[in-house]
């Protein structure tokens, strides 16, 4: 199943946060953001609005077209994944329960 697009930015932003070594609780600061909703929107749980990724991302000093990109290149593949197990369930999958039959020859008499 294919992530909701609030669940892949919250994990970019996450990531971006984590790799300057900050806190919540700072972040949530500079960009004037409640901490619980900051973590919230972390975690997928909450759909933030351009205004409100646009102080977080202010306050990571990470250009918003950066996080969009990221995300968008993650959902593209988990996307491309998706697809290629599909094709290979369906496709190449054979249940081992399955019997095949195979008759015998009948010949047939003239007469």
């Amino acid at each position: 199943m294919t992530s909701l697009l609030r669940e892949v930015i919250g994990d970019v932003l996450r990531r971006a946060r984590v790799e300057q070594g900050r806190t919540l609780r700072e972040v949530s600061d500079t960009a004037r953001v409640s901490l619980g909703y900051l973590s919230e929107v972390e975690r997928g749980r909450k759909e933030a609005s351009s205004e409100l990724l646009g102080a977080i991302c202010g306050a990571l000093e990470v250009p918003l077209s950066r996080v969009l990109t990221e995300a968008g290149d993650e959902m593209a593949l988990e996307e491309s994944r998706v697809a290629l197990t599909r094709e290979d369930a369906g496709a190449a999958h054979i249940d081992a329960a399955t019997k095949v039959v195979i008759p015998h020859e009948v010949t047939m008499a003239v007469a």
